[in-house]
Order: C-alpha cells, then sequence, then structure tokens
C-alpha cells in the first residue's frame, strides 16, 4: 500500500526496548524507511539482540550515551527533546514489560522513557509489547496497558507462538508487516481526513 503524502514523508521514530523480538527491529527500520523519515532509538538492553549492521545506513541510531554526549552546556539542544519534536508518530517496538511499566508510571531513566516522558499525546504514539506469557499475563501488564491507553497510546497486540524461551503462548510481538500497516494505514487515514479538513 502506498501512502500518498504530498511532497513530505512522515517522521517517524522508530524504539526499540529489551525484549528478544529485537532481533527484528532491523526488518522494521527497513519496512518503515521505504515510505516515512526515520530515525531510530534503542535502549542499553536491546542491543544484546539488535545487529546495528542490520539498520538503514540512512537511518539515524541514538543510544542512551548519545544522550550524555550531544549536550555540554546551558543552551545546548537536549537529545531526547529534539527527538520529541522532530518526530510526527512514535512506534515503540518491541515494548518490553519493564519499559511498559515504567511508560505507564511515567518514569524517564534512559532516552526512550524520556522521549515517552515528553511526549506529545496530540501525536500518535504506537506500541508492540513482547514478553513471555506469564508476564504478558499478570495483572500488572493489564493495569499498564489500561494506564497508556488512558494516554491515548495505541497498542498492537502481541500473538500466540512458540516463544524464544521455549514455552508456548501469548506474549510474542506482532510480525513486522502488522506493526507497518498498522501505522501506515493510521498515517494514510489522518492524512486524507487532513486534506478534506482543509477542502
Amino acid at each position: 500500500m502506498q501512502v500518498d503524502m504530498g511532497s513530505e514523508r512522515p517522521r517517524i521514530l522508530l524504539a526499540a526496548s529489551g525484549s528478544v523480538a529485537a532481533i527484528k527491529f532491523g526488518a522494521l527500520c527497513h519496512s518503515f524507511s521505504e515510505w516515512a523519515e526515520v530515525k531510530a532509538v534503542v535502549t542499553k538492553s536491546s542491543l544484546h539482540f539488535i545487529d546495528k549492521a542490520s539498520v538503514p545506513s540512512g537511518i539515524s541510531l541514538y543510544t542512551d550515551e548519545d544522550e550524555w554526549t550531544s549536550w555540554k552546556k546551558i543552551g545546548d539542544n537536549v537529545l531526547h527533546i529534539e527527538l520529541r519534536k522532530w518526530a510526527d508518530a512514535m512506534v515503540v517496538a518491541p515494548l518490553s514489560a519493564n519499559s511498559l511499566a515504567k511508560m505507564a508510571g511515567g518514569l524517564c531513566d534512559n532516552l526512550l522513557t524520556c522521549i515517552i516522558r515528553a511526549w506529545d499525546f496530540s501525536k500518535p504514539l504506537f506500541v508492540a509489547p513482547a514478553m513471555n506469557t506469564f508476564m504478558w499475563n499478570s495483572p500488572f501488564t493489564q493495569k499498564h496497558l489500561d494506564l497508556v491507553g488512558e494516554l491515548g497510546v495505541s497498542v498492537i497486540p502481541p500473538i500466540t507462538k512458540k516463544l524464544a524461551c521455549g514455552d508456548y503462548g501469548n506474549g510474542a510481538m506482532a510480525e513486522p508487516h502488522l506493526i507497518d500497516s498498522t501505522v501506515r494505514m493510521y498515517i494514510a487515514n489522518s492524512h486524507d481526513q487532513s486534506t478534506n479538513t482543509n477542502c
């Protein structure tokens, strides 16, 4: 499906937190870069699973270290604020149980969670949770999903399959093509509505 955004491509901030599903992050970056301008943010723990070489060379990849090294003195740009301003939409895939809990509580102890804490919730924010079935079924998870839902966060639900740990159940991240098509369709529909409103 093609997204006709005129001369401008939507600016998408893709992020990965520490889940085995982060091995698919490179594929996500490739998919989104076909129709959007993409920047990527990864947590320290996600780098256990991400091959940086799998991320397209044209995509800037930011880590927690970049947050600290980019600021030298008062008046300098703050990276998490600049990324928040830049993005038209944000997608966190995978979203681990730990990062979901931080998000629900408003904690901001790394680059990713600082962006979320500063996020303008009038802009779309999608999350694709990924965790063990026992963690997905925890009552904490539903409480946290309810809290982020109240903020307007769109959840792309996990799927049932054999997990990386060997267990079978719900909790695996949705496939990259589904995440891509969900966000693409939302943005295309939003653009159509905006165009119709301006006519």
